[in-house]
């Protein structure tokens, strides 16, 4: 009897943790985890960056920046995607207008610089909703970043 009553007890305990599996597994996934985590938010920031850097009109921004720095800016780059997708990531870096106050930005930079993302998301086929909600997540960033229109 008492095996009998284990057995359902262990029975009702299996089924009750994998219904609460299913009903989280329906859940919508962050766009961290449908972009692919990490790695491909890394994949993206290097393909990215590669952009910029040899950008005519973009590479003036990385001129001069040792090795160091400009993984450091790497880095900044995943963090702050990551975060801004709801991943894990914490950014600790500047805040956008502290980081790029004194650059010069323009809003033709800025344009560019959606262009290079724009075309290193369609690169790794990212779909199009995923590609806006990115887009989305990066487009309040613009008044803290051009300071010429």
């Amino acid at each position: 009897m008492q095996r009998k009553l284990a057995l359902g007890l262990l029975a009702a305990f299996l089924l009750s943790f994998c219904t609460a599996g299913s009903a989280q597994a329906k859940q919508e996934k962050t766009l961290y985890q449908r972009l692919g985590g990490y790695d491909a938010l890394a994949a993206v920031t290097d393909d990215f960056l590669g952009r910029l850097t040899t950008d005519a009109q973009m590479k003036r921004f990385f001129v001069g920046a040792s090795t160091d720095s400009q993984k450091k800016i790497r880095q900044h780059i995943v963090d702050f995607l990551c975060a801004a997708t709801g991943g894990p990531c914490a950014y600790i870096g500047r805040d956008m207008k502290t980081a790029h106050t004194g650059l010069g930005i323009t809003g033709s930079d800025w344009d560019l610089t959606v262009k290079h993302l724009v075309a290193t998301l369609d690169k790794f086929k990212v779909p199009e909703k995923e590609k806006g909600e990115v887009l989305a997540a990066i487009s309040g960033l613009k008044k803290d970043i051009v300071e010429q229109p």
